[in-house]
């Protein structure tokens, strides 16, 4: 062999066990990649479904896997259209709507008396950023109220209502 057929199985040699190299560290990141992404976006459904065979052999309920949000509205209309609105998207099993609250607060520096109309929104805690967001570009005020209240315990069945009324992520 000839000193030039030499050199060009050797480059070919180390430019094919490069290759090899990089595709074997390659493989297995990649791989690990498309695991992580599949599972994280799994991961709602996952959850829902454990959530429901734990209740199912247990008999009982999994603190926090449902919420409750307290919103207020300016008045008994705007707490009904904004209702409905997340209702008909599905955000929510229940609303109730509470007329005429009486409400204090501090605003610019100053005490302020208003009647108002709370929501109590019952939902999945998967959801809560969701209605929180829709909430907010909707709602006529500027900083309008959404708190959330963890569910720690509750009626089975209607837990499960709420599961089948609500659906998964």
């Amino acid at each position: 062999m000839t000193l030039a057929a030499t050199n060009r199985m050797e480059c070919l040699f180390q430019r094919c066990h490069k290759e090899a190299v990089f595709h074997s560290v390659l493989r297995p990141v990649l791989l690990m990649s498309c695991l992580l992404v599949l599972s994280v976006s799994m991961y709602p459904g996952l959850w829902s479904i454990g959530v429901q065979l734990h209740s199912a052999f247990t008999g009982s309920y999994m603190p926090g896997h449902h919420s409750v949000l307290l919103v207020n509205s300016p008045n008994e209309q705007a707490a009904k259209d904004i209702g409905r609105a997340i209702m008909e998207r599905r955000l929510a099993a229940s609303i109730n709507i509470l007329s005429r609250t009486s409400t204090m607060y501090y605003w610019k520096g100053e005490i302020q008396d208003a009647s108002e109309t709370l929501m109590l929104v019952k939902t999945k805690t998967s959801r809560i950023q969701q209605v929180i967001d829709y909430v907010r570009s909707v709602h006529p005020y500027a900083n309008p109220e959404v708190l959330s209240f963890l569910v720690e315990d509750g009626s089975l069945a209607y837990v499960k209502w709420m599961d089948e009324a609500i659906p998964d992520d």
